[in-house]
């Protein structure tokens, strides 16, 4: 898929799913922003960037740890997703964090300007990762450390099908090689090629659970990586797709609603010591 139409795929679709995003994802996703912030290890007064900042739940975390003397910047393609950061800034009054709007590939901030830098699950959406991590590195002091989480491989990912199931109703590839980062020290390879250094992959099994059918299919659909493409569908197109999701993920069923099986992958990593010429 060609990288800026890649882009603005995922910049309105994000924009579709802020509404809903927290509300379907934000159990399901903190064992990865737990181990991310573990990894991390922020300090009191450090500066903090989160990239692909989604509606801040990690960002809010993160200024927690470095408190008043620190700062977080949150930043993320979709503007959808960074006014409801906002809002739920304004909300908490957290004067050490703010949002904008900003893509991966071309951070608009100057070089060795943050202590650390996180990414919990946005890598994944982003055409070329590499030049990401390329910005990541570059924006981090000497030394600084990157702290990324994607999800694992396709057969760990019990919900991995509804990518091939919505891909059958647009007749394309609504997220491309989106588990490609999760094999086997796939994300760690990148992140040498980028200009880390110390670099370590952690792998966190986990369940995703959802009450029941309609909030599993909204959790894939509404309120995530598909959602533009949901959008556009019919009423007999989200029938069939909702109707072959949970076929899919059937096995998972429990008394409880659905327990589906899933993996992350975080990987830290550090910026060199000293800064290249």
């Amino acid at each position: 898929m060609d990288a800026k139409l890649q882009r603005r795929i995922q910049r309105y679709g994000w924009d579709l799913a802020a509404r809903d995003y927290e509300a379907l994802w934000l159990n399901p996703l903190a064992p990865a922003q737990a181990r991310l912030l573990q990894c991390a290890a922020l300090r009191p007064d450090e500066h903090v960037l989160d990239v692909a900042s989604g509606t801040g739940l990690v960002a809010f975390a993160a200024a927690e740890h470095v408190g008043h003397g620190g700062r977080v910047l949150g930043v993320d393609l979709s503007g959808e997703m960074v006014a409801q950061a906002r809002t739920h800034a304004d909300a908490a009054v957290h004067a050490n964090v703010a949002f904008e709007r900003m893509d991966a590939e071309a951070l608009a901030l100057p070089d060795a300007s943050f202590d650390a830098v996180l990414c919990a699950l946005g890598l994944m959406y982003v055409p070329e990762p590499v030049q990401a991590l390329r910005e990541m590195c570059r924006v981090l002091k000497p030394g600084g450390r990157a702290v990324l989480a994607v999800w694992g491989p396709r057969d760990r990912c019990g919900w991995a099908d509804a990518f091939s199931i919505v891909d059958a109703e647009v007749r394309g590839d609504v997220c491309p090689l989106f588990f490609r980062l999760g094999l086997s020290q796939a994300l760690a390879r990148l992140c040498t090629e980028a200009g880390f250094t110390a670099v370590e992959e952690h792998r966190i099994a986990t369940r995703l659970h959802y009450a029941d059918g309609a909030t599993a299919c909204d959790a894939m659909f509404v309120g995530g990586p598909v959602a533009l493409a949901w959008a556009r569908f019919d009423a007999a197109a989200r029938k069939r797709v909702r109707a072959a999701y949970l076929r899919s993920v059937a096995p998972w069923r429990t008394s409880a609603g659905y327990a589906i099986p899933a993996e992350f992958v975080v990987v830290a990593a550090h910026a060199p010591e000293i800064a290249p010429p």
